[in-house]
């Protein structure tokens, strides 16, 4: 990952320093087990965490034996023994590697989820905050990016809470998934370490033993996490879409916040461009695209093999790194979004009150008039404001067929905003309730 989108608590779960860290707290947990089983010398347990624990491991080190071994697992366990002395024989009794690699990713993967459920609150305060500040601040609605009916700002931002508070929810179970440990020895039979070192290891560590497991835990619990990351990369972009589309010039009902000594163009100096959200676009794509290999993942030969390492190597930093560090800026952004609610209404009045077609029909048809007729009765006169530019209640005031079954006031109603936002209170008590 590289350091322009990367913010350092999560960047910091994925260091090696990290990484060695757990591995060596796994192998230390799984020997107080053994001790605890009369396997090792409960006093040789006390000095491998005694020694370990203020090991200063040198990741040059490291990677120097594995140069030579071939083996990340071997070189650092040959690493740590230095650390451990004569003690180091009962580390790793009847563990296999993937018994350390696979627990101690699962680990990082946990703790990742945590920073990302963190930045998901912080996302669903903000986006709660401004809906409610805008929950009447009327605008348009569009579907197929024309003018449909009017709806709230509010509104459009108390849809991005719910969608997000469903990542979240997803998000938790993501991580419960993913949150096992496995301690069974080569090929998964236990046949060289009791079960119950592998309970005593989770146990530990906050985990859940793994029901089964072969040399590996199984890879479709991975794939469930990353799809996960990739649906709420998705949230994102819907969102940062939307913005996007509305800081349009020949919208401008939002607009990112454009900081003092900000620069839009190396042409153009009157250019605010929506830079941040075309990010999240982009990073979007990016966290996405790390699904495909995990699901990939899924189909290991036999009881092991290791075509997923290299995939989870640069997935699961970089998935989770990228994740944060888009979920952070778009509460950012979200926080300090300029709304203009003046344009909102000269947009929702462009088309002079075009948008309030659906109730003229739906008066009429109360009125008697079957659905054909009373369609074809306003769009006729809808299709003089699309094609001349007039007015939609003079021409429907002026249209006999029309006024022979509605009165003018009664027309008239029918162009009253309230009528749209009447419902909006539900709505968020649906939406925040949850």
């Amino acid at each position: 990952m590289i350091p322009r989108y990367s913010r350092p608590k999560m960047a910091a779960i994925w260091s090696p320093e990290t990484k060695f860290q757990i591995w060596f707290e796994i192998e230390a947990h799984a020997c107080d087990a053994l001790a605890k089983l009369g396997v090792i010398p409960k006093e040789a347990a006390r000095k491998i965490w005694e020694k370990g624990s203020i090991a200063k491991f040198n990741i040059k080190k490291i990677n120097a034996i594995e140069s030579v071994t071939k083996h990340d697992v071997i070189a650092f366990l040959t690493h740590l023994s230095e650390f451990i002395g004569p003690e180091a024989r009962f580390i790793h009794q009847g563990m296999t590697s993937s018994d350390i690699l696979d627990t101690a990713f699962n680990i990082q993967l946990m703790r990742a989820s945590d920073v990302l459920l963190d930045d998901i609150d912080e996302l669903l305060a903000v986006l709660k905050k401004r809906a409610y500040d805008h929950k009447n601040t009327v605008t348009i609605g569009r579907s197929h990016g024309i003018h449909a009916e009017p709806t709230t700002f509010g509104i459009k931002l108390a849809l991005a809470y719910a969608e997000f508070a469903r990542c979240r929810k997803r998000l938790e179970n993501a991580k419960t998934e993913i949150s096992t440990c496995a301690i069974s020895g080569a090929v998964g039979t236990f046949a060289n370490i009791d079960p119950r070192v592998e309970e005593h290891v989770a146990k530990a560590l906050g985990m859940q033993t793994e029901s089964i497991s072969t040399q590996v835990i199984p890879r479709d619990r991975h794939a469930m996490f990353f799809v996960t990351l990739g649906v709420i990369s998705s949230s994102i972009e819907r969102l940062a879409v939307e913005i996007r589309h509305l800081q349009r010039t020949e919208v401008l009902e939002v607009e990112e916040f454009f900081f003092l000594g900000q620069k839009g163009s190396s042409a153009m100096p009157h250019k605010r461009n929506p830079v941040l959200t075309e990010n999240l676009t982009g990073l979007a794509r990016m966290v996405r695209s790390y699904a495909i290999p995990a699901m990939e993942d899924v189909a290991l030969w036999h009881e092991r093999d290791i075509s997923h390492s290299s995939v989870e190597r640069y997935i699961g930093p970089d998935a989770t790194i990228t994740l944060d560090f888009a979920l952070s800026r778009l509460t950012n952004l979200i926080k300090d979004l300029l709304i203009y609610p003046d344009n909102m209404l000269k947009n929702l009045n462009k088309f002079r009150g075009l948008i309030h077609s659906q109730r003229v029909l739906l008066a009429l048809t109360q009125a008697g008039i079957n659905r054909e007729d009373a369609y074809r009765l306003v769009q006729r006169n809808a299709m003089k404001v699309w094609n001349k530019g007039k007015d939609f209640l003079e021409e429907l005031l002026g249209d006999p067929d029309i006024c022979f079954v509605l009165s003018k006031e009664e027309l008239r109603e029918k162009f009253d905003l309230g009528y749209h936002t009447k419902h909006v209170d539900t709505i968020f008590r649906r939406v925040f309730s949850e």
